[in-house]
């Protein structure tokens, strides 16, 4: 999946701008995006302010370490059982 250029706290500032009552037209020419870009990230970041947004890059850098470190332990685990299981 492509990288947006546009970060999370920049995509939450326009759809703030959009609220704020600056024209679609205008809003979507200014930053250079598509209807549809727009509405997807409305969909998408709808209520959420700036410090929710760097709230939620925290929480899932962390779910991805904890998720990595379960990996590591079932792996673990499951070698330990496989040698276990061998000498007996």
């Amino acid at each position: 999946m492509r990288k947006s250029r546009f970060t999370e706290s920049q995509i939450v500032s326009i759809l703030k701008d959009g609220d704020a009552g600056l024209p679609l037209a205008e809003l979507v020419r200014k930053h250079g995006i598509s209807r549809a870009t727009y509405f997807n990230w409305k969909s998408k970041y709808a209520g959420v302010t700036i410090a929710d947004v760097k709230r939620m890059k925290e929480l899932e850098a962390e779910n991805a370490k904890l998720k990595r470190m379960y990996a590591d332990l079932a792996l673990e685990n499951a070698a330990l059982k496989d040698v276990l299981g061998r000498k007996l």
